[in-house]
């Protein structure tokens, strides 16, 4: 590990070349900490504290992100707990809304702030796990001597972002350690696990947003969730961000609405219910691809506009 004034030379040297800051999400995260947040890497920090009705007060508006993360955090705990390793989750301000760690090792963490309460963005302690995975909202590893300030060289993270079920950045999951025998390697496996975790719990907040919907799986190798909320019309209620992306969805088109069917390149779906319902669903997939102009649809359906607004009547689609 080098020495805190070589570390700090070295950030300083690194942050000022427009170059690396452009090829590197550690470089651009030390500039981004001296230019935009004022910092300098020999600084003394330790992160922010909340008071406790501030603790209080976050915790409340992340209520249900906590619910849902619990049982995550307690799995995760079990796989990592022994190997030195503590678990954060905080929101997207780098608070710490809830840990988990070993008791033995809890004077550790609570003396480099790893703690409830704290809050690790980049404006409040440099680049790190949670602050720069929040930042670029994509999953980082920073290992040792890649965190700004000299003196959190000593501890090594590994963080994912958490989406909410529109997409958004919701939360941040990080595992972090300060073992000094933690290789990359080590850091690469624990990687994939707070990934995995991560991707679980928003998937456990996607499907509570859309607890009367159908949720369809989209069969897409991409990190994250690719997570289809469907009515009992086939129209998309909503989509996580990993389908989003693959399919090509916004909020817009969304609320317009667009069959899963279409989206899926499937037939006609599968209806297991009565002939009106199955008459309903058709009609309104057909109204959506015409964007609700009754001529087309009917034309498409080869039958009279006339007819079709009595359909439509009749199924309580006016």
């Amino acid at each position: 590990m080098p020495a805190a004034t070589d570390h700090s030379e070295q950030v300083y040297r690194i942050a000022h070349q427009p170059s690396a800051a452009a090829s590197s999400p550690v470089a651009a995260s030390w500039r981004r900490c001296m230019t935009l947040h004022g910092l300098a890497p020999e600084e003394v920090r330790k992160p922010w504290r909340l008071s406790e009705s501030e603790f209080i007060e976050a915790r409340e508006r992340s209520g249900v992100l906590i619910v849902e993360a619990a049982g995550e955090l307690d799995r995760l705990f079990t796989f990592i707990g022994k190997a030195g390793c503590c678990l954060l989750l905080t929101d997207t301000k780098g608070i710490a809304l809830e840990r988990r760690g070993a008791v033995g090792d809890d004077a550790d963490f609570r003396g480099v702030g790893l703690w409830s309460g704290t809050v690790w963005s980049e404006a409040s302690v440099g680049t790190n796990g949670i602050g720069t995975a929040i930042a670029d909202e994509r999953s980082v590893i920073i290992h040792r001597d890649q965190h700004f300030l000299s003196s959190n060289i000593g501890l090594s993270c590994t963080t994912a972002p958490i989406r909410d079920e529109a997409g958004r950045l919701a939360a941040a999951l990080d595992i972090s350690t300060c073992r000094d025998d933690a290789s990359e390697a080590t850091l690469s496996i624990l990687s994939q696990a707070v990934r995995d975790a991560a991707a679980r719990i928003e998937a456990n907040l996607f499907r509570r947003a859309f607890a009367g919907a159908r949720i369809v799986l989209v069969p897409v190798d991409r990190a994250g969730p690719a997570l289809l909320a469907v009515d009992r019309d086939d129209l998309v209620l909503g989509a996580t961000r990993a389908a989003r992306q693959c399919l090509g969805l916004d909020d817009r088109r969304i609320a317009a609405g667009v069959p899963a069917s279409d989206l899926l390149d499937e037939g006609a779906p599968r209806d297991g219910g009565e002939l009106p319902d199955a008459e309903r669903a058709a009609l309104r997939r057909v109204l959506s691809r015409t964007n609700g102009n009754v001529s087309m649809a009917a034309d498409l359906l080869g039958i009279s506009r006339a007819t079709l607004y009595r359909k439509m009547k009749r199924l309580s689609l006016n």
